[in-house]
C-alpha cells in the first residue's frame, strides 16, 4: 500500500537498508529522461533501475510507489519555469508570459499533460507556480475564486495547446471541404495579420474575460 502521506512530507529515503547508491533526484532525473524519449507508458520502476543500473527494488527505498514517481517528476518539471521574472508592469502580460513558459514547459515534456492535474502532484514548485500567478493578479480588484479559476483554465489552455493541432499540421489537409461552404470559405484565406498567435489571442481574451469587468 502507498504511503499516506504526500511524497513531499517524507524523507528522501527509507531509514533502513544499506547506505544509498543513488538519490531521489537522480531517480526523478532519469524517469524523466525516460518519459522524455520513450512517453509517459514506458515509465517503470524497473525500467528507472534498469538506466540507474541497479535493482527496482532498491527503489522501494525512496519511494513507495510509481504514483510517487509521477508526482516527483510533474513537480521538478515544474520548477523548470523558475526562476520567475518581476512581476511590476502590466498584469495580462505577465500571466500571457506565464503561460507562453507553461506552453514551451509542455512541449519539452510531452507527457506532463498527463500527469499535471493528478490532485497529488500539486507540489512546492507548483505552491510557487500559483503564488506567482496570484502575485501577479493580486492588483486586480477580482475575487479570489476567480482568481484561482483563471490560473487552473490557463493551465487548461496549455495542455490543450499543447495537444492540439492548432500547433502542428493542418487537420484538413489533403480533405475537400467543398461540401462545406464555411470552412471552404475560411480555408481560402486564414491568414489574419492580427491573430498569428492563436495561443496568445486565446489566452488573453479568455484571462481578460474572467478577471476584468
Amino acid at each position: 500500500m502507498a504511503d499516506a502521506q504526500p511524497i513531499w512530507n517524507r524523507p528522501a529515503r527509507g531509514a533502513r537498508g544499506p547506505a544509498p547508491s543513488h538519490s531521489r533526484a537522480e531517480i526523478v532525473a532519469a524517469a524523466i529522461a525516460i518519459a522524455d524519449a520513450d512517453g509517459l507508458p514506458a515509465v517503470s520502476m524497473r525500467a528507472v533501475a534498469a538506466k540507474l543500473g541497479t535493482a527496482a527494488g532498491g527503489l522501494y527505498r525512496y519511494l513507495s510507489s510509481r504514483d510517487d514517481l509521477l508526482d516527483l517528476m510533474t513537480d521538478r518539471a515544474v520548477g523548470e519555469l523558475e526562476p520567475y521574472h518581476d512581476t511590476s508592469g502590466d498584469w495580462l502580460d505577465h500571466l500571457v508570459a506565464l503561460g507562453r513558459a507553461q506552453l514551451d514547459l509542455h512541449r519539452r515534456h510531452p507527457w506532463l499533460a498527463d500527469v499535471i492535474q493528478r490532485p497529488s502532484a500539486v507540489g512546492p514548485h507548483a505552491l510557487s507556480f500559483f503564488d506567482r500567478c496570484l502575485g501577479v493578479l493580486a492588483p486586480l480588484d477580482a475575487p479570489t475564486s476567480a482568481k484561482f479559476e483563471a490560473i487552473a483554465l490557463m493551465t487548461g489552455t496549455v495542455v490543450l495547446f499543447s495537444r492540439s493541432a492548432a500547433t502542428g499540421p493542418n487537420p484538413f489537409a489533403g480533405l475537400d471541404p467543398t461540401a462545406h461552404p464555411h470552412l471552404a470559405a475560411a480555408l481560402a484565406n486564414p491568414s489574419d495579420p492580427g491573430r498569428q498567435d492563436l495561443f496568445d489571442h486565446a489566452l488573453r481574451g479568455l484571462l481578460r474575460g474572467l478577471l476584468t469587468p
